[in-house]
């Protein structure tokens, strides 16, 4: 009597995996996006026409991603894949070993203007800013790779992937203007932050980015390197410290302490957390830009 209930789970099983195999595989335009920033885009300019699959989980330090042998299978086979070079070594190392080709694969940093991570009297943090995204310029350019991906994968589509692309377009360079004009009049251009993540956006709107540590969070300065940016807060009269969402905020509320500053958050935006998870990359660049004004006395 046992036998029934048994085979009637089994079966019920086996046809929640096929509704499961058919769901992953629902005639849409198949995209894996390395971290938040391509997800991001892939989702504005695909909309409902594609699946996006996000290999970095929320609130997960980009950095430090690790893929499993079935995220490696996805990076093989996806429509699209979205990532950026150079920024998580497992990305890279995948898509090295992938048959994939040029016009279906996108790198977020393709036709943009490297820029270092940032110094500070002299002390050189010696790195190529990887965080691209962080100018609004930058993601037009990508939003532009992302949707000739996207209609080479589904040619039919692409009326409505170049209508999408477009309407973004617009929404980033209006951000853009924002910046431009909302950091024009400031009572200085120096901020400083945790780690070297903002030399992107200091170049495009004539700041000077004060990093803590380098472009890895994780990286710990030296104490010579910690006194140093300390002294700069007292001389410069910098009045705000800059801590970060996914990112221990322990050295930047240390040179807050010593210094009299005050912390506030300025967002990298490599990802979500429990926190902006109801936000998206346009409305938290904008929380930036009102925190960036605050801190510089911008009129």
């Amino acid at each position: 009597m046992r036998l029934l209930p048994a085979l009637t789970a089994a079966a019920l099983s086996l046809s929640l995996a096929a509704c499961g195999a058919d769901a992953e595989d629902d005639g849409r335009v198949q995209v894996v996006a390395s971290f938040y920033p391509a997800q991001f885009l892939a989702e504005r300019i695909g909309g409902g026409d594609v699946a996006v699959t996000t290999l970095t989980s929320p609130g997960a330090e980009a950095h430090d991603l690790e893929l499993t042998a079935k995220q490696v299978v996805k990076v093989n086979e996806a429509d699209v894949m979205v990532y950026l070079s150079d920024f998580q070594t497992a990305i890279d190392a995948a898509l090295e070993d992938a048959d994939r080709e040029d016009d279906s694969t996108v790198d977020l940093a393709q036709d943009v203007a490297e820029v270092e991570a940032g110094d500070h009297e002299g002390h050189d943090h010696g790195e190529e800013d990887p965080h691209v995204w962080l100018d609004p310029a930058n993601m037009v350019t990508a939003a532009g790779h992302v949707r000739d991906a996207l209609i080479t994968a589904d040619p039919e589509l692409r009326e409505v992937f170049e209508a999408n692309a477009a309407e973004l377009v617009a929404e980033l360079e209006s951000l853009d203007a924002d910046f431009t004009s909302g950091l024009a009049q400031c009572d200085r251009n120096d901020f400083v932050t945790s780690h070297a993540a903002f030399g992107h956006l200091a170049a495009a709107y004539d700041l000077d980015q004060l990093p803590i540590s380098g472009v890895d969070p994780q990286s710990e300065p030296s104490t010579a390197a910690l006194a140093e940016i300390t002294d700069l807060v007292k001389r410069e009269g910098i009045t705000t410290v800059f801590t970060e969402q996914l990112a221990s905020s322990a050295l930047a509320e240390t040179v807050a302490r010593e210094t009299g500053a005050t912390t506030d958050v300025l967002d990298p935006i490599e990802g979500l957390s429990d926190e902006t998870a109801d936000e998206d990359y346009v409305s938290l660049m904008r929380q930036n830009l009102a925190a960036l004004q605050k801190a510089n006395g911008c009129s």
